[in-house]
């Protein structure tokens, strides 16, 4: 699968400085900062709990009732369409979410009511939202569904969740999240569950939809097969800060920093010769813990005095390249 053309220069997204603190004002996401570009596929990875799912949930405006940002923007769309999302009230999130940005999560059976059938779902959509007609709403969720590769429309849209694999269930979900025509499209480990055969017909799908609907999507993983496979461009997270980005071939290739290149190390993208399992020495740290200096320094083989002390920053290290490592033969 090809990736995508270059994007116009016209941000969907733009994160700048967010900061969200969690239970007892620990620092969860530290100054994150980044932009999605109309068209553009972008790949967010990292362990778990590095904070890319509390990102998108900041994105998103599903924050849990732990977590407050405390500093920093997000601004959906560009020019005249642009609306800050910080501080937004339920109403206006209630107006965007499904319009204008939409979310595909792991699990797709849970973000399903077991007890209405498929067509009934993707139909209400449709209908509370979209104010079509009972009529009209079904036959539109028929043609949604046969757009996302559930061809026997008809059979499915009768059926209830339960009797529906785990890849036709994130067809079903990505159906739903498409069908009010959003600019920005968060898939936040949608492949995740799902077999090596169907992960790829989802990826395929959603580069297809990308394509034919202009949409922007933030893919997020932790899985590097998948962002070299789909993703434009790469942002690297790890304890709630963004360590490294930029186009995805170039950081795949030569990556700046020493944690994108343990990632890659475990990775071992493509050599199926491999025999042993290889591992990062350590623990992420929990969220919010406070650390003075790189975050990354206690596990980091290159680790020295100058980064256990003071703020490391996020700087440019070429042509749309930026690391968050003070070594210059890293990140320079």
């Amino acid at each position: 699968m090809s990736l995508p053309d270059e994007p116009v220069d016209e941000p969907v997204l733009r994160v700048d400085g967010l900061n969200v603190d969690v239970t007892g004002g620990r620092r969860a996401l530290r100054e994150v900062s980044f932009e999605i570009g109309r068209g553009e596929t972008v790949g967010l990875v990292g362990e778990s709990g590095s904070g890319k799912t509390l990102t998108c949930r900041a994105v998103l405006g599903l924050l849990p009732p732990s977590a407050v940002i405390q500093g920093g923007t997000v601004t959906l769309g560009a020019g005249e369409s642009a609306i800050e999302l910080t501080g937004a009230r339920p109403a206006t999130w209630r107006r965007l979410r499904g319009t204008r940005v939409a979310a595909v999560f792991q699990d797709p059976g849970s973000y399903l009511n077991p007890s209405l059938t498929i067509g009934y779902q993707v139909a209400e959509q449709l209908r509370v939202r979209g104010g079509l007609s009972r009529r009209d709403a079904r036959e539109r969720s028929r043609e949604l569904l046969r757009e996302v590769g559930i061809h026997d429309a008809d059979r499915v849209e009768r059926l209830y969740p339960f009797q529906l694999s785990g890849g036709m269930l994130q067809r079903v979900l990505i159906a739903i999240a498409i069908c009010l025509g959003p600019e920005l499209l968060i898939a936040d480990e949608a492949t995740t569950a799902l077999d090596t055969v169907v992960q790829a017909e989802i990826l395929d799908l959603l580069e297809r939809l990308r394509s034919s609907h202009r949409l922007s999507l933030l893919l997020v993983t932790h899985d590097l097969a998948v962002v070299a496979r789909t993703c434009q461009r790469v942002m690297v997270m790890y304890a709630g800060e963004l360590v490294e980005s930029g186009p995805t071939e170039e950081v795949l290739r030569a990556p700046r920093h020493p944690y994108t290149q343990a990632l890659l190390r475990v990775a071992s993208l493509g050599d199926w010769s491999r025999r042993t399992l290889e591992t990062i020495d350590g623990q992420p740290p929990a969220a919010g813990a406070r650390i003075a200096g790189c975050r990354f320094a206690a596990r980091c083989v290159h680790s020295g005095p100058g980064c256990v002390d003071g703020v490391i920053p996020f700087r440019e290290v070429g042509p749309g390249r930026f690391a968050r490592c003070v070594r210059d033969e890293v990140a320079a």
